[in-house]
């Protein structure tokens, strides 16, 4: 039975040495009622994560990707909303409050980004950061938007839209998980493109993908320290299907054409203005 109240916080890992300092973030910074799943892929973390009543864990003997990872949390979380997020992440104090108070039916809402320093499990101070919005690069990798993220007047809307979003942390209801069919391991395999996936299904089916700006999370930086890596053919695999959405043939519940978000987001930085060459 689902529990209208309860976020239901999944968090794939493999061989990740900061899931026990995520898990412990989480489980403090939370304020209302949550259940963590992680899935342990393939491995048993060291030293040994501490039992706790709003903890459930799920391991796999052999590594079978994050796509099956997080789908497998998904089958057993009880809760109304969902919130997929890395397993080495800290966050703000109340994260899961604001998250739902501002999560519509067909909304996936993406918290402010900055970047984590794990030694010291702190915000790494970089000028880079925060950074709120994302765009899809003509061929259709997430890029951050320079400058919208520095435009001063985009900085008191606390509730933004987003083309993008980088895929470490998202929050959504879960039936609007399972109306968009998410984590397709089938098409585009285990790991590669899922906020392509995510934020195409959502825009181009009706939804909406927003940044909610009064809350955020640190992610780590892509210097070392992560788990999971990409598979043979894994990421070609991802990146061939994502390269169907212009052809508006990616996705059977797609309602409007693949033209109409680069319209709604134009001007995109390295787009043509020339709309006959938007396909590939």
């Amino acid at each position: 039975m689902t529990n209208g109240n309860l976020v239901s916080i999944i968090v794939p890992s493999r061989n990740e040495k900061f899931l026990g300092k995520t898990i412990e973030d989480l489980l403090t910074k939370a304020v209302g009622e949550i259940e963590i799943i992680a899935v342990l892929d393939g491995y048993w973390p060291q030293p040994k994560i501490p039992d706790n009543d709003r903890l459930i864990f799920i391991h796999r003997g052999f590594p079978l990707g994050m796509r099956p990872a997080i789908n497998s949390a998904v089958s057993i979380a009880r809760g109304k909303y969902l919130m997929k997020c890395d397993a080495h992440c800290l966050f703000a104090p109340g994260f899961d409050q604001i998250l739902k108070a501002d999560c519509e039916e067909s909304c996936i809402v993406i918290p402010r980004r900055y970047a984590l320093d794990p030694e010291k499990w702190q915000i790494f101070d970089n000028p880079k950061y925060p950074i709120d919005y994302m765009y899809l690069s003509k061929d259709l990798h997430g890029e951050v938007w320079n400058e919208k993220n520095k435009d001063p007047k985009l900085k008191e809307k606390l509730i933004d839209e987003t083309m993008s979003a980088q895929g470490s942390c998202w929050f959504m209801q879960k039936d609007y998980f399972h109306a968009l069919e998410l984590e397709d391991e089938v098409n585009y395999g285990s790991f590669s493109n899922e906020f392509q996936e995510i934020g195409l299904k959502c825009w181009l089916s009706g939804g909406r993908v927003v940044i909610n700006k009064k809350t955020w999370y640190a992610h780590l930086h892509k210097t070392g320290g992560r788990g999971y890596s990409l598979g043979s053919g894994q990421i070609e695999k991802g990146v061939a299907y994502t390269n169907r959405w212009p052809t508006n043939t990616a996705w059977h519940k797609q309602t409007l054409p693949f033209t109409w978000l680069v319209e709604k987001f134009w001007p995109i930085p390295g787009w043509p203005e020339d709309r006959t060459k938007w396909a590939p």
